[in-house]
């Protein structure tokens, strides 16, 4: 910062509104900052308060109160304010870090990017995973806000174009552990119908939403896109919920959790797809299933597999259950040990 400087406003230049007189001598300084000088009366004329838009001419004093250097407006661009509490919350939820890669595990209900009510966002916190770094990480694929588990983001502009390339191009391997209402059957299989958006209706699903398409009806459907899901059930409980392993093929808006719903099999906690005010009656229908379940999205990103574009190694990333989710499964006694890691890989030798 500097110091408190007196300038006088030369006799060569014209009488002009303050704020571009400033401007003029100050340019990295943004207009906002010039007004909101002017209103604390830290920006004054000849010793009097003025607004931005005051005249300002030949012969007068201008008092300029200490302003940030060029480096500092840079550095406030690059580094956007994170709360202390924001800071140690995302640091918090780090998983994997190297020279190149960050892997979070996402807290259900927190946005990866903001909208217009939406404020409080991974992409906002970024700034406070740089640690030793000078760029700030980039997002390189989403996650829904009410989804947790892993996300990635990349540490350079060059592994931010890898990565996304990686995603784009199906180079990735992604697996959802999820809680549907009712057992799928067969358990074991895919769902191939497209999506295409459409308003939402009804308390809880208001918005677009996505609706399913009959594979045969995709090319005949304006907006309609071509979606597969791989499913796999670990679990169940008599009839009335099963714990699923989703893998998405194609990465359509909400596609998880539209499939489910097409079959009969809800996500539990799902709103938007699963009826806002459906109870589960044991019947494989309606997203809430009573008792210590949590009314919240049971949809979590369990883990995330790739070949790391340096090193060419594959790296597979795994997240924890969130925690409405771990009450859950410990509710119903249901345990990591007992599932394997990939359920669709041969080489586990595993049968739901």
């Amino acid at each position: 910062m500097s110091k408190v400087q007196t300038l006088r406003v030369g006799p060569d230049e014209a009488e002009q509104r303050l704020d571009r007189w400033f401007r003029k001598q100050f340019p990295h300084v943004p207009q906002g900052r010039i007004e909101k000088m002017c209103r604390k009366g830290e920006i004054r004329v000849d010793g009097g308060r003025v607004k931005s838009n005051t005249r300002v001419g030949p012969g007068q004093e201008v008092r300029i109160p200490p302003l940030p250097t060029e480096e500092d407006m840079e550095a406030q661009t690059r580094m956007p304010h994170v709360s202390k509490a924001d800071a140690e919350m995302i640091r918090g939820c780090v998983i994997y870090k190297d020279d190149h890669i960050i892997a979070l595990n996402k807290p259900a209900g927190l946005a990866v990017q903001g909208g217009s009510k939406t404020t409080r966002h991974v992409d906002g916190m970024a700034a406070a995973l740089s640690f030793d770094r000078h760029d700030t990480p980039k997002l390189v694929h989403r996650l829904d806000k009410d989804t947790s588990g892993v996300l990635v983001l990349a540490r350079t502009p060059a592994m931010a174009t890898a990565l996304t390339a990686a995603f784009r191009h199906h180079g990735t391997r992604k697996i959802y552990w999820a809680m549907v209402a009712g057992v799928p059957y067969p358990k074991i299989g895919t769902i191939k119908y497209g999506l295409v958006k459409a308003p939402g209706h009804g308390k809880g699903g208001e918005g677009e939403k996505m609706h399913c398409v009959h594979p045969r009806e995709v090319a005949n459907t304006p907006g309609a896109k071509r979606a597969q899901t791989d499913y796999a059930t670990l679990c169940f409980l008599g009839q009335r919920a099963s714990w699923m392993a989703l893998v998405p093929i194609t990465g359509r808006t909400h596609q998880l959790r539209a499939h489910m719903a097409e079959m009969g099999h809800p996500i539990v906690g799902d709103g938007k797809y699963g009826g806002s005010g459906q109870e589960n009656m044991g019947d494989g229908w309606g997203s809430q299933l009573g008792d210590e379940i949590s009314k919240k999205l049971h949809l979590h990103a369990r883990s995330l597999e790739f070949e790391h574009p340096v090193t060419g190694k594959m790296i597979r990333i795994e997240a924890e259950l969130s925690e409405h989710m771990q009450r859950s499964w410990d509710f119903l006694g249901w345990h990591e040990r007992d599932v394997p890691n990939d359920p669709f890989d041969a080489d586990e030798q595993w049968q739901s």
